[in-house]
């Protein structure tokens, strides 16, 4: 568990949680690519969204997105291509736009490629003072984990991680220990943007996680539809949508940020009808 403190751009997650948690609802997590479908359009898209959400979870570009499915590797090739093709300043600018503008609490996606790149210690102090609340490195190699852990902790920023799907009740425990701010559970087997059947056995993962690591736990990989995430905050502390709002934005390319927004607020609109029982 976490020992130093948080920074002022980490406290906004706890705040984002807290309000949702007092509302008894769970919290809408919008993951979108920087960057996509344009750097210019991408500014509209993150503002429009943040209106409905009550955290954004900024993904960094990747030439090998090999954890993603077809939608996300679709619009990260897209955020990635031509003379303004993202570079990783924009995603700073970004963070900082955004939580000048609105109130969400501002995540970051990232393989662990482009953060090696970059400085881990860089990344994680410029990150923090953009205003990022913290960072969800899904391909986290063993090796490269506690210099990554302790660039977060330097920074005041969260270590958010994709708990294992099947694990025993130590490995969880182990999971909680290097877990801050939040733990994520995966809603569906494989990659993300699947379209499924959620697991029947993720309510009694999302219990085992809260219980092993004392965080708030979020949902995502695989929730398709507003009905699928009103299920899913019936037990989640927060509930994380994106290839099904980049769907929206494919199937009206003229207008990203409106569609966007109207995704958005589809599954806002789901997730806050649904009132969550005290955890």
């Amino acid at each position: 568990m976490r020992t130093s403190p948080v920074s002022w751009s980490a406290a906004r997650l706890d705040y984002a949680l807290a309000i949702s948690r007092e509302e008894q609802r769970a919290a809408l997590a919008v993951y979108l690519p920087v960057g996509y479908p344009s750097r210019t359009a991408s500014r509209d898209v993150l503002l429009q969204a943040a209106e409905h959400a009550d955290v954004l979870e900024l993904g960094v570009p990747h030439h090998h997105p090999h954890l993603d499915g077809p939608v996300i590797q679709q619009a990260t090739a897209q955020a990635l291509a031509g003379s303004e093709g993202f570079q990783m300043r924009d995603l700073f600018t970004a963070v900082g736009e955004v939580t000048a503008r609105t109130p969400a609490a501002l995540l970051v996606m990232s393989y662990w490629e482009p953060i090696r790149a970059y400085g881990p210690q860089t990344f994680a102090r410029e990150l923090a003072a953009a205003g990022g609340a913290g960072v969800l490195v899904p391909d986290l190699p063993a090796a490269s984990a506690p210099v990554w852990r302790e660039a977060a902790a330097e920074a005041g920023l969260y270590n958010v991680a994709l708990a294992p799907r099947h694990a025993s009740a130590a490995r969880l425990a182990e999971f909680g220990e290097t877990t801050t701010g939040m733990a994520y559970a995966p809603a569906t087997p494989g990659l993300t943007g699947t379209r499924r059947t959620l697991s029947p056995y993720l309510p009694r993962l999302v219990s085992r996680l809260r219980d092993a690591t004392g965080l708030p736990v979020a949902t995502g990989i695989g929730i398709s539809s507003p009905k699928q995430a009103a299920h899913a905050s019936s037990f989640s502390d927060a509930v994380v949508v994106g290839s099904a709002v980049i769907r929206c934005m494919q199937a009206r390319p003229g207008v990203p940020a409106s569609a966007a927004a109207e995704a958005c607020h589809d599954f806002a609109q789901a997730v806050r009808r649904v009132r969550r029982a005290a955890a």
